[in-house]
């Protein structure tokens, strides 16, 4: 194992300084000019071979170690939020309308740091380091389309492993979960049609908004009552619109929404039922019902024989730290498509401390972490890697 105490210690600073940069100049999904610029720059100072341009912003770069062995694939991505943030601290978004509201600042210094503490031991490497630096996870986009630019071919992963600074777990707990431990997510557009008319004379029409009305009352009635209570779904209607005039009737109603769930049995059956309830619903008060799904990410599943090897790592790497194994939330991730492909682990490392404030949850404006998890994430990722490709 690599002894990485001192080595912290002497780093933290400088990574902490590099995180703080990247929170002062986020970027938008497919537009993370900045920040693969930085990325590429450093990898090639680290002598790693470095790829430009994979699914349009995203970055790879290849530390090949002294002998044969296995390929490790280490995922980070780079995206921030349009957020407007409301810290006060002096490295806050100088970007307006924009922000690190979810912690990839952090994501990408720590993969970095990872890559310069290994590229330290390229001699002791069996095998080689693939770190895939991803563009546009916030739109569920970036993983596919480095995947269909490459990024899993030449050289081909035996292992992904990615992570995410968590705020839903404190500093010192490290959430590491055998199959599901994020949601797949689905978003949904369902049109509801009828016949407008005087907000008057309602007897003359045909109210798609009394319509819409109802059918999300119904679309509730699926995880309660359709959902086996052992599984776990969720579907929630986030926007309701319809109409510009306090006196007239719409013609139409558009309501959309996220499904997420953590199985695509558990997603099938959500859409056949919607689509049953909205069209009948809708049937019974002269109106149709069309509904639209777009699927945007698989569940985020881990393979239990990795997650085995890793809670032993961990163990040995920082035994201070609080393994859960039950830990699930319903957040989303495109780490999966990656996750899909090779078998992997994502895990979440703990980054809230509610002592100083640091526990807003992701996609606040508020939204900051202690970081002092970018230490221990580097000690993590860095032990996990290792066991793969350094032999002991």
């Amino acid at each position: 194992m690599i002894d990485l105490s001192g080595l912290i210690q002497a780093r933290q600073a400088g990574w902490i300084a590099r995180r703080r940069d990247l929170h002062q100049r986020p970027e938008l999904a497919f537009n993370e000019i900045r920040t693969a610029g930085i990325v590429a720059g450093e990898l090639t100072r680290l002598g790693l071979e470095v790829q430009t341009g994979i699914g349009r912003t995203g970055v790879v770069g290849i530390l090949e170690g002294a002998g044969d062995g296995p390929t490790v694939l280490v995922r980070a991505d780079m995206d921030a939020l349009p957020v407007r943030e409301e810290n006060g601290v002096d490295y806050a978004s100088q970007q307006p309308g924009v922000m690190h509201a979810c912690g990839h600042d952090g994501h990408v210094t720590i993969a970095l740091a990872v890559a310069e503490v290994l590229s330290e031991h390229r001699a002791q490497i069996q095998g080689r380091v693939k770190f895939v630096f991803q563009p546009a996870e916030e739109i569920a986009q970036g993983a596919s389309a480095m995947i269909e630019d490459g990024a899993l071919l030449a050289p081909v992963p035996d292992v992904a492993l990615g992570l995410h600074l968590w705020n839903e777990l404190p500093m010192g707990t490290v959430a590491i979960t055998d199959g599901a431990i994020m949601a797949g997510a689905s978003d949904f557009t369902l049109t509801v049609t009828g016949q407008g008319g005087h907000g008057g004379l309602p007897h003359e029409t045909r109210d798609p908004i009394l319509a819409a009305s109802q059918i999300v009352t119904g679309l509730q009635s699926i995880v309660s009552r359709n959902v086996k209570p052992t599984e776990v779904a969720v579907i929630s209607v986030t926007t309701f619109q319809a109409g510009e005039a306090f006196n007239v009737i719409p013609p139409r109603a558009v309501l959309r929404g996220t499904v997420r769930t953590l199985s695509t049995a558990v997603r099938d059956l959500i859409e056949r039922r919607m689509g049953e309830l909205a069209q009948g619903i809708a049937a019974g008060l002269g109106c149709t019902a069309e509904l639209d799904i777009q699927h945007l990410t698989p569940p985020v599943t881990n393979a239990t024989a990795i997650n085995d090897r890793l809670r032993h790592v961990f163990a040995e790497a920082a035994p201070d730290v609080r393994l859960v194994g039950d830990y699930v939330t319903m957040a989303a991730e495109d780490m999966a498509f990656f996750l899909n492909a090779v078998p992997g682990a994502f895990f979440l490392v703990g980054s809230s401390n509610r002592q100083r404030g640091l526990d807003y949850p992701h996609h606040h404006p508020r939204f900051d972490f202690d970081e002092a998890a970018i230490s221990l994430a580097v000690r993590l990722m860095t032990a996990a890697v290792a066991s793969y490709v350094i032999p002991e």
